[in-house]
C-alpha cells in the first residue's frame, strides 16, 4: 500500500516538472532570434536617405557656382550642363576639395544611418554607430587630409620630379619599340601616380587604427576592425581629389571630380546596412 501511494506522488512529481519547471527551464534557455538580413527595398531605402541628406549641400554647392534650382530651368538646360555634370569651364563649376568632400560625406553618413534605423533592427544600432566613425574617419576625413596634403606636398615639387624622370627623343634606339610621345607620358605620369597611392595607402591605415581606437575608447569595446576591401570603395573620392588637385590647370581633373559626389554614397549605404554580426566578424 506504501509503495502504491510512493509510486504516485513520483508520478505525480514528474509530471509537476516536466509540465511546469520544464517550461520555465526551456523559456529561458530559448535563443534570442536572429536579426533579419535587409531586404533589396531595405538596402534601396538607406540609399535614398543618403542620396537625400546630399541633395541640400549639393543644392548649395551648385547656387554658389550660379547654377539654378528653379526645377523648369533644370529640365530645359541639357543633362551635360547640369551642375553635377558640368566640368568646364572650371571658374564656374562645382569644385570638389577636401571641404566640399567632407561635408558632402558626413551628410551621406548620417542620412545612411537614418535609413538603417528606420529600416532594420533596434539591436543593429549600436553596429551602425560605431560604422559611423569607421566611415567618417577612416574611409574619409583622415584619407581626404591625407591626399590633399600629398598632392599639394607633390604641387611644390612637381616639375623638379617630372624633369628627372627618364625621356626619349626621336633619335633614341629605344623610340623604334614605343612613340617617344607616349613614353614620356607615361613617364611624367609616375610621380604623381606613386604620391596619390603613397598617401592614399597611409591615410586608409591611419583611418582604421584612429576609428578602432576611438570605438574602443567610446563604446568599451574592442573593434579590431581590419581594412576591408569594401574599404576601398569610398577612396574612389580620394583619387578623384588627388586628379583634381594634381590637374588644376586642366579640364580632366575637373571631369574627374564629377564622379566624387557618386562615390560618397557608399559610405552612407555602408553605415545605413551594417549589422551588429558584421561588426563582430570583422
Amino acid at each position: 500500500m506504501l509503495e502504491t501511494i510512493s509510486n504516485n506522488l513520483t508520478d505525480k512529481s514528474r509530471y509537476f516538472l516536466n509540465s511546469g519547471s520544464g517550461i520555465q527551464t526551456s523559456n529561458v534557455n530559448t535563443p534570442k532570434p536572429a536579426a533579419k538580413n535587409l531586404s533589396t527595398s531595405d538596402k534601396l531605402t538607406v540609399l535614398g536617405t543618403s542620396t537625400i541628406a546630399m541633395t541640400p549641400i549639393l543644392a548649395f554647392l551648385a547656387h554658389r557656382k550660379g547654377f539654378s534650382l528653379n526645377p523648369k530651368n533644370i529640365i530645359k538646360t541639357p543633362v551635360k550642363d547640369w551642375a553635377l555634370f558640368k566640368y568646364k569651364p572650371k571658374n564656374k563649376v562645382i569644385k570638389f576639395e577636401e571641404p566640399q568632400i567632407i561635408s558632402l560625406a558626413s551628410a551621406s553618413v548620417l542620412g545612411g544611418y537614418a535609413g538603417g534605423a528606420l529600416v532594420d533592427d533596434k539591436s543593429n544600432l549600436k553596429a551602425k554607430k560605431r560604422e559611423v566613425l569607421n566611415q567618417l574617419l577612416g574611409n574619409v576625413i583622415v584619407p581626404i587630409l591625407c591626399v590633399g596634403m600629398g598632392a599639394r606636398v607633390y604641387n611644390k615639387f612637381a616639375n623638379t620630379l617630372i624633369k628627372a624622370m627618364p625621356k626619349i627623343t626621336d633619335t633614341s634606339k629605344i623610340a623604334k619599340y614605343i612613340k617617344p610621345k607616349t613614353f614620356n607620358n607615361i613617364s611624367a605620369a609616375v610621380p604623381p601616380s606613386l604620391a596619390t597611392f603613397i598617401s592614399l595607402g597611409i591615410g586608409i591605415f591611419a583611418g582604421n587604427r584612429v576609428s578602432n581606437l576611438i570605438n574602443e575608447k567610446l563604446y568599451h569595446k574592442k573593434v579590431d576592425r581590419g581594412v576591408r576591401a569594401t574599404d576601398f570603395a569610398p577612396h574612389v573620392d580620394d583619387l578623384c581629389l588627388a586628379a583634381t588637385l594634381v590637374n588644376k590647370n586642366s579640364a580632366f581633373g575637373s571631369l574627374v571630380g564629377r564622379v566624387i559626389p557618386l562615390a560618397l554614397l557608399v559610405p552612407g549605404y555602408k553605415t545605413g546596412t551594417t549589422q551588429e554580426k558584421e561588426v563582430v566578424q570583422a
